[in-house]
């Protein structure tokens, strides 16, 4: 059991600036290099001391990370004598006087010293020295997949690096991230009897489990827990939380389910302020989620009570929490002098990422985009934007690739594997939500799934970008494609910003086969605004060929033009300015 300010229960992949990071320095140069983090990071700050070994051993004692701006050498015989446990010691990471390596030393995985080295490369220019062999070779660690784990973590890890036979046992399909493909994934009951399992040959080998249920464990098995389980809680006002503690974990191990799987407990709303009941939640680090007694009125369970309802408006708080979203329940209500408890398995919940790739250059790819890409087993997307990211993806990603036109199936194929309890990523380019994939993704994506949308640099923006700043006041985004969208509905719309004198992104603004929409609307915003607007025009904004034109209404020629391009037009207060288009934001202070 856990408490939230269990150094255990330290999320690996949170970033720098939301941890408690201790700076040690010996040189004016590292003081220099510290205050650069310092800067930048809310909570970090140079500790200081009559050495600097009494600093570090302060900021080992003190932080959950140590940024160390020593030698190596030194480090590790100060630090040594203090080594406890990887899951709770902080993260070390070592940068040299130059500032030209950011070596993750302890806690590369547990601490999160692998994802510090690199913060701290990127703000100091500095060179990410990672050791960690999973990391080296692009594997997910199985202990940095943000569940509890189990078992011989290390033994199974190196099994898999050095491609020996490792099989994946699941009691359901979860999300989790691809896996090398001599990692053989089952479907089946994990064994929960030791006395079977010892004579059981499925058993032998490398083995990884995913399982909510208490099993053997042997030096050969991983067990990963996955967040299946919730606990319904009910109570008398004033209950103590040691009441409902224990009547939780004689439920568990009545059950053979490990505490370590549960997602959240649930109760009715009037138990929100329920000090036993969120001491409880605190207790095991999970949250309490609370529901209106209307609600748990409606959900079907097998021991309703009338007194209950009489109490507090439903028939059942414990069981009906528990089954709020649905699932099996494994522990009917269970009571004591003053608390109630039943537990519930819910179904794993698939995982859709929709991914904004950005505009095409690979340093205008956000740090999200990539941490996406390689927490999926599924990629799906458009061939020409997968072949940018396949050196992203793990080993074993699967990869679903079809060309222009295929929009529709894209998504479905997405909303499928995200259904069957998949991790998945729709790329697309931009922004997923601008004109691109997200928009049909969710047009299927039902309340089985968990969506996480990735946001992108869009072509406009990086078009506006070369430009100069032509989005400096009002500005709205067109389509000219009449694929989807009938011509006279364009139309409208491109009247509309020609009379609100907005400044206007064209996206899809003329091909082979619509050769004449631009002009078109070029001549509906000629109607509006000077002969002299200006115009840009952007080919294949941040990608090989770019290229940047500067025009005006009266001179543009839209054979320039094609889909690989973005037209801004200018309002009638966008100028150019040195070369650059610019529309004023209008502040007063100009004036």
């Amino acid at each position: 059991m856990t408490t939230p300010s269990d150094p255990s229960t330290r999320d690996p992949l949170a970033t720098a600036a939301g941890r408690n990071v201790g700076l040690v320095a010996a040189t004016a140069a590292g003081r220099g290099h510290a205050r650069r983090l310092a800067a930048a990071w809310p909570h970090a700050r140079l500790v200081e001391a009559e050495s600097v070994a009494d600093a570090l051993r302060a900021a080992w004692r003190e932080c959950d990370a140590v940024v160390a701006f020593l030698a190596t050498g030194a480090v590790v015989r100060i630090l040594a004598p203090l080594l406890g446990d990887k899951h709770t010691d902080p993260a070390v990471v070592v940068v040299d006087e130059a500032a030209r390596h950011a070596v993750a030393l302890l806690g590369g995985h547990a601490g999160g010293a692998n994802a510090l080295a690199a913060e701290v490369g990127a703000l100091l220019d500095a060179r990410p020295v990672v050791t960690t062999a999973t990391d080296a070779v692009g594997l997910p660690g199985l202990d940095t997949l943000g569940w509890p784990v189990e078992g011989a973590v290390a033994a199974v890890s190196r099994a898999i690096l050095d491609g020996e036979p490792v099989r994946l046992v699941a009691d359901a399909t979860w999300p989790l991230p691809a896996l090398p493909d001599h990692v053989r994934v089952e479907i089946a009951p994990p064994p929960t009897d030791p006395a079977t399992a010892e004579h059981d040959e499925s058993a032998e080998g490398w083995r990884i489990l995913v399982t909510d249920r208490v099993v053997p464990l042997d030096g050969r098995t991983v067990v990963l827990r996955p967040p299946s389980l919730v606990a319904g809680i009910g109570s008398s006002r004033g209950v103590p939380a040691a009441e409902v503690t224990g009547l939780l974990r004689r439920a568990l191990a009545d059950a053979g389910l490990s505490p370590a799987s549960l997602r959240c407990l649930a109760s009715v709303d009037l138990k929100a302020d329920e000090a036993g009941i969120r001491a409880t939640a605190d207790a095991y680090g999970v949250p309490l989620e609370t529901w209106p007694a209307a609600e748990l009125a409606a959900v079907d369970v097998p021991h309703p009570s009338e007194v209950v309802r009489a109490a507090v408006g439903t028939p059942s708080v414990a069981e009906a929490a528990a089954l709020r979203h649905g699932g099996a329940l494994l522990v009917p209500k269970t009571a004591s002098a003053m608390a109630t408890v039943a537990v519930a398995r819910q179904a794993p919940r698939g995982r859709l990422a929709l991914v904004g790739l950005g505009p095409g250059a690979a340093d205008l790819r956000t740090p999200r985009a990539v941490a996406e890409l390689r927490r999926a087993a599924v990629v799906v997307g458009l061939d020409q934007y997968l072949d940018q990211v396949r050196d992203l993806l793990r080993p074993g990603t699967r990869v679903l690739a079809s060309g222009l036109g295929a929009e529709e199936a894209r998504a479905r194929a997405a909303v499928a594997e995200a259904a069957a309890g998949h991790a998945v990523a729709l790329v697309g380019s931009g922004d997923a939500g601008v004109y691109a994939m997200a928009s049909p993704a969710l047009e299927y994506a039902d309340d089985r799934i968990d969506v996480v949308g990735v946001p992108g640099v869009t072509a406009g923006l990086a078009a506006s970008a070369l430009l100069g700043a032509p989005l400096g006041h009002d500005h709205v985004y067109l389509s000219l494609s009449d694929l989807h969208t009938p011509w006279e509905v364009i139309a409208r719309r491109v009247a509309a910003a020609a009379e609100g004198d907005l400044v206007a992104l064209l996206y899809n603004p003329r091909s082979r086969t619509r050769d004449w929409q631009l002009g078109a609307a070029l001549e509906t915003f000629a109607a509006h605004r000077p002969p002299d607007t200006p115009v840009g025009v952007v080919r294949n904004a941040s990608r090989p060929g770019q290229r940047v034109h500067l025009a005006t209404l009266a001179t543009l020629d839209p054979a320039l033009v094609d889909m690989y391009s973005v037209v801004v037009v200018g309002s009638s207060q966008t100028r150019v300015v040195a070369g650059r288009m610019v529309t004023p934001r209008g502040y007063r202070w100009r004036s």
